[in-house]
């Protein structure tokens, strides 16, 4: 059996752009994508808090320690900068693997500064 779990995830992070005359997808600092275990041209699910927007692209390299998440192509059309995102990635595993399995979950700031890094997912989580 496979299951899908959350790979990684970057919690309530701020859109500092958003750029429709772009090829597509989500530019992220790459401290940011290190940190979640998130991959260059990994697909991720994007929620937007602001508006409920959810969708899915692939991630471009940002520039390391820049803070710097933008959505680029269609995608810019259901963002604005300043609205607060939660981008994730999933895994598939085999059963046993599942059961060991530990997420990256990223904490930022208004900024988009790492200020913690857990493996579970808490219930009601508010930073």
């Amino acid at each position: 059996m496979i299951r899908t779990l959350l790979g990684g995830k970057i919690h309530r992070a701020t859109v500092t752009q958003a750029n429709l005359n772009y090829v597509g997808s989500i530019t992220v600092d790459v401290d940011l994508l290190d940190a979640a275990g998130i991959l260059v041209n990994e697909k991720v699910s994007i929620v937007n808090n602001n508006n409920g927007e959810r969708f899915e692209t692939y991630t471009i390299a940002g520039e390391r320690g820049s803070g710097i998440v933008c959505l680029n192509g269609a995608a810019a059309r259901k963002v604005q900068a300043g609205d607060i995102v939660i981008i994730m990635s999933y895994v598939m595993l085999t059963d046993e693997q599942a059961r060991k399995h530990k997420p990256n979950v990223v904490l930022v700031d208004d900024n988009n500064t790492i200020c913690k890094v857990l493996h579970y997912e808490p219930a009601n989580t508010i930073w």
